[in-house]
């Protein structure tokens, strides 16, 4: 993609797939001349992007796996304007009523994205603000904040049986036309919930996403390697079964 060199750059980090893709669309649609040179589904990539890209601009969610917002934020100091997503409004209204960043609710408004666009295009007259007194009272709150209830058991069909499967049991959910299949160490099973709400609903630090239509669990995952055509792939512990890292997932298993 070809931009003037003086367009405003972002990175949007967000770990919910649907939200994140969703504010990049309204990104598009409210402030067209903003290139978002980067999306980031954890606080790692995040990090990652930071240090490659340099954004003018970093939309942050506060709670992310792998580092939160808070740990990616007090890295950004200075280099980035922040504007912070959250799903807890009383956490979000009292830390940001200095004003020096803004937030963003979920679910997305879009005339509240529209406001928060308006102040930080005031605010990139000048230098990002300084972010230690919102860091210390997001903190102070952290412990505060009611804990998000992940999916735990789900009701799966094997033949004509319907079987309750505990998540901690799949190894892996893999969308297969109108139905997810999923695999446990006991065979497979079927469920008619689509693979973009069961992203939404498991616990992102026990499942990862690593296809569009693929979600592993990760305490079930052996290892990592390369196949025949380049493309890495998992190999899980109690499983013969190999399956396809798409490359914008890849950075997940760096570390191994």
């Amino acid at each position: 993609m070809s931009f003037h060199p003086a367009a405003p750059t972002a990175v949007v980090a967000e770990d919910e797939e649907t939200l994140r893709h969703e504010l990049m669309d309204r990104l598009a649609q409210l402030w067209p001349e903003l290139v978002v040179v980067g999306e980031a589904a954890d606080g790692v990539q995040a990090l990652r992007l930071l240090q490659e890209c340099r954004p003018d601009v970093l939309f942050l969610d506060i709670q992310m796996p792998g580092a939160t917002g808070l740990d990616v934020a007090r890295q950004v100091q200075g280099r980035s304007h922040v504007v912070f997503v959250t799903a807890y409004d009383q956490y979000a209204v009292s830390a940001f009523d200095e004003g020096a960043v803004d937030y963003l609710l979920k679910p997305l408004e879009p005339a509240r994205l529209f406001t928060a666009i308006q102040r930080v295009k005031q605010r990139m007259a000048g230098p990002p603000a300084d972010l230690s007194a919102v860091l210390s009272q997001l903190g102070a709150q952290a412990g505060k904040l009611p804990q998000r209830q992940f999916l735990r058991w789900i009701n799966a069909s094997v033949g004509q049986t319907l079987k309750l499967i505990t998540v901690d049991e799949v190894l892996y959910f893999q969308s297969d036309n109108k139905y997810t299949r999923v695999a446990t160490r006991q065979g497979e099973a079927l469920i008619r919930k689509p693979l973009k709400e069961l992203v939404d609903e498991l616990d992102p630090q026990q499942f990862w996403q690593i296809h569009r239509s693929t979600l592993v669990n990760a305490a079930a995952v052996a290892g990592v390697s390369r196949d025949f055509r380049g493309r890495m792939q998992v190999k899980l512990k109690e499983s013969e079964d190999a399956l396809i890292v798409a490359e914008s997932y890849t950075h997940l298993f760096r570390q191994m």
